[in-house]
């Protein structure tokens, strides 16, 4: 019951906070890359325009993954950093089982200068959708 009291009083400050939670997420959000769909990314892809990098484990990598896929495990991206540098004009499209490392890798790119995009609702999204796996 204090936090309504608390709340209705203070309704400018809570007010600020939601905000600053709000930016906070946003910028988090954009600072990963901007998610594309499956369509997005294969029309990047048609149009080499963009690589696609997999940061799955090698296990899930070599069960199925998308043609000419680059396979870097999020683990190790950091350090391989330099393999990706020929690909610095094109779009790096990252993908990973169902999205829950794409986003630390995407922020670890666009720091390091990279123009980066993610898979919606990465691998899982497109199996799912019946779209071709190289094994």
């Amino acid at each position: 019951m204090d936090i309504f009291v608390f709340v209705s009083e203070q309704w400018v400050l809570v007010s600020v906070l939601m905000g600053l939670i709000y930016i906070y997420a946003w910028r988090e959000k954009t600072k990963s890359g901007a998610t594309l769909s499956i369509h997005g990314v294969t029309q990047l892809l048609n149009r080499e325009e963009a690589i696609l990098l997999d940061v799955r484990d090698q296990a899930e990598f070599n069960e199925g993954h998308i043609v000419d896929a680059i396979n870097i495990s999020h683990g190790s991206l950091k350090d391989r950093l330099k393999e990706l540098e020929k690909h610095k004009a094109k779009t790096i499209v990252v993908a990973d089982k169902m999205g829950q490392h794409a986003g630390a890798a995407g922020r670890l790119l666009g720091d390091a200068g990279f123009t980066v995009s993610r898979l919606q609702g990465g691998m899982s999204e497109w199996a799912n959708q019946n779209l071709p796996l190289v094994k």
